[in-house]
């Protein structure tokens, strides 16, 4: 553990997450010059690369690739038995001296992190995309020894109830890569829009992709923007954001959320829908409310075949060993009142209707392991049978965590009152349309992934956690900035730190040197000093409770 001076150190960079081990001389420093090269192998070089187009622009450097015996940058892929042992599959050492630095580690992945260290320790003017000094682009001394806690350490983004432009998202992937997290949960259905084409299906982005207009605020007070709104991504633009975030070592996890949440999938297509349940409109629209709606896909061997046919294209675009499916928040209602809904759970010998959804959660298991990926679902799917393998996200609380574990299956913490980032982060009237309770910085940071309900054999079944950023309220990248950051900063400190390391006053005088950086990016974080005007949205009140 770093000592009290060299925390101290520590905070003066602002390192963010902070590193297991550190040594630091200050007081030396190595110099970015004309003559620093890039020196790397081929299992190195696509780092080199991105740390070139990383500090390139903003330095006005060649970063030539190149051997020097001094003055250099140096990347390392080692083999395990090499000093690098231990370090694990995503860990590094960082040696930086008068003459240069050495990036070392077992994997790229690893080295990746280490190449985002490094950045981080030059002054916050490099993470601009155009030089506006000419230096001296120094970088203290210092030795560091690095890795995660957790193997998933995860932000879902839901562009189904705001859609972000496929630019917006690559933004957000750097982002993300800037604070080590290596997860981008992607919820790109929902009753509010479609944003996923699939080509055997054309309407479901033609007719799924857009509503007529938006609600103005939570739900309760019933008031809507009167416009329309709406977007998707080609099968091209999936193809090139996953390939953007592989190259940052971040796995894109996607997300089609049935049987519920799919009213944008029965606009689309009206015969998904239970057409024979009273009050069911004979031309269903795409959701223009928030909350849980009846938009529920009904109980027929061909809507089933609809789903086995829209995952093989998931499948095709998505490497993600982790498929999302969804399988929560869903109504019964539209069962209970279908009667060929039940006359399907008769035939298939299910207790009740609620039993139609572990149903087609199991059969969608069972498609997905065909392909050799595995269902990853809402903690709702506990609450049934779950399917062999299947991979649980705990939302309601720990409750379903523990739960799968218990059972043998991996869970991935993101429980709402701890890691949602649409919730309010004060009591300041200014909040934008304030929902939930307070979550604040503090809130955030203190959050521990492993419950303590587990034993240790238990909790070796945590992946780790993701911090879940909803927009129904969350309109633009711009909002995304302020909802997220910097309580995604403290999030990515808790899935990558020793919670023993953990001290929230120290962690905060480094997010004031981060902050900075922040800055030189263009992020429109939130101040610890509150919302500023235009961060506001009166026009659009919340509900918090």
């Amino acid at each position: 553990m770093p000592t009290p001076d060299v925390i101290d150190d520590l905070a003066d960079l602002g390192l963010i997450p902070e590193p297991r081990e550190v040594e630091v001389a200050v007081r030396l420093r190595f110099t970015l010059t004309d003559a620093t090269v890039l020196d790397a192998d081929e299992r190195s070089a696509e780092v080199a690369g991105w740390l070139r187009s990383a500090l390139g622009p903003a330095t006005g450097l060649p970063l030539r690739d190149g051997h020097s015996p001094g003055n250099a940058i140096t990347l390392r892929v080692a083999d395990p038995a090499t000093n690098t042992a231990g370090l694990g599959p995503e860990g590094y050492r960082l040696t930086v001296t008068t003459s240069g630095a050495t990036l070392e580690a077992e994997t790229s992945a690893g080295l990746f992190y280490a190449a985002q260290t490094l950045r981080t320790l030059l002054p916050s003017a490099a993470f601009r995309r155009a030089p506006i000094s000419s230096g001296p682009w120094d970088v203290p001394a210092v030795t560091i020894t690095d890795r995660p806690r957790f193997g998933w350490r995860g932000a879902l983004l839901d562009v189904a109830r705001h859609f972000l432009p496929k630019q917006d998202v690559l933004r957000f992937i750097d982002l993300i890569a800037l604070h080590k997290l290596n997860v981008l949960h992607l919820h790109l259905t929902d009753d509010q829009g479609w944003r996923l084409e699939i080509r055997r299906y054309p309407r479901l982005t033609e007719v799924g992709s857009w509503r007529r207009e938006s609600p103005l605020g939570d739900r309760r007070h019933d008031r809507f923007d009167g416009r329309p709104h709406g977007g998707f991504y080609t099968q091209d633009d999936i193809r090139e954001i996953v390939a953007y975030a592989a190259a940052r070592h971040i796995t894109v996890v996607p997300e089609i959320d049935v049987p519920g949440h799919a009213g944008a999938a029965i606009a689309a297509y009206p015969h998904l829908g239970n057409t024979d349940s009273p009050n069911q409109p004979d031309q269903p629209e795409v959701a223009t409310r928030w909350g849980i709606l009846d938009n529920v896909l009904n109980a027929e061997e061909s809507t089933l075949q609809f789903l086995r046919d829209v995952f093989d294209e998931v499948v095709e675009l998505f490497p993600s060993k982790h498929i999302g499916v969804g399988g929560d928040e869903c109504p019964t209602g539209p069962w209970e009142n279908s009667p060929r809904a039940k006359g399907h759970i008769a035939e298939r010998e299910l207790p009740d209707a609620d039993a139609l959804r572990f149903w087609y959660v199991a059969r969608l298991a069972e498609h997905l392991a065909t392909h050799g990926r595995v269902l990853y679902g809402w903690d709702e799917i506990c609450d049934g049978g779950l399917p062999a393998d299947a991979v649980v996200a705990s939302w309601r609380g720990i409750t379903g965590a523990i739960t799968a574990a218990k059972r043998g299956h991996d869970v991935v913490l993101c429980p709402e009152d701890q890691v949602y980032l649409d919730w309010r982060q004060s009591d300041d009237p200014g909040e934008p349309t304030p929902i939930g309770k307070v979550s604040s910085l503090a809130h955030v940071y203190a959050f521990e992934p492993v419950p303590a309900a587990l034993s240790e054999s238990e909790a070796q079944h945590v992946l780790g956690a993701q911090c879940n950023i909803w927009t129904e309220h969350i309109d633009s990248a711009r909002a995304v900035d302020y909802m997220a950051f910097p309580r995604l900063t403290a999030f990515a400190e808790t899935v990558w730190s020793d919670p023993r390391d953990r001290d929230f006053d120290d962690f905060a005088r480094r997010l004031a040197v981060h902050e900075r950086r922040l800055d030189a990016l263009g992020v429109e974080y939130r101040r610890a000093s509150g919302p500023l005007p235009w961060q506001s949205r009166p026009d659009a009140p919340g509900w918090p409770r």
